[in-house]
């Protein structure tokens, strides 16, 4: 079973708000370069979203589907994976101090992916972890810094008009 974990310095709901935002899946999750809701109202419960991933010249198209969802604290996914089967990914929003503590677990369920499951298998999960929690703290730091800056700019440049005329 692959956990691993990172420090977010935003908010648990400033992670959360990517995490809830279906179009925004492939910009954190590791091999994907699309994704899109298609069936309910992403991230609730029996929700789905259809991703690609490249593979050279061909796309192939999988599906990911909430299995559970607590909002702002966690969320269950069942990932499917065509072939190599389907893998459960829970992922644990925990607050840490004023910034948020995520945790992801996976694991295979079904198909080739269960029954290859291996120490190496493992370490290849690890690896991809390592890189989408990197990804995902980048989005969030970013997006908060922005958020942040951009009253900011807009007060200066408000400043900087007034008084001409």
């Amino acid at each position: 079973m692959a956990v691993r974990h990172r420090l977010i310095k935003v908010s648990p709901s400033a992670v959360w708000a990517v995490l809830a935002d279906g179009h925004r899946y492939a910009e954190w999750v590791v091999g994907t370069s699309h994704s899109e809701p298609v069936r309910g109202q992403w991230p609730h419960k029996d929700a789905a979203i259809r991703f690609q991933v490249p593979l050279g010249p061909l796309k192939l198209v999988n599906e990911t589907v909430v299995r559970r969802c607590e909002e702002g604290v966690g969320l269950e996914l069942e990932a499917h994976a065509g072939p190599l089967g389907t893998a459960r990914i829970a992922i644990e929003l925990r607050p840490w101090g004023e910034h948020c503590l995520v945790i992801v677990d996976e694991h295979p369920l079904q198909g080739a992916g269960g029954r290859l499951h291996n120490v190496g298998f493992e370490a290849l999960i690890q690896m991809r972890h390592r890189t989408m929690l990197a990804r995902l703290a980048r989005l969030c730091e970013n997006e908060v810094r922005e958020a942040r800056e951009a009253p900011r700019q807009a007060s200066v440049q408000g400043a900087s008009g007034a008084g001409h005329a």
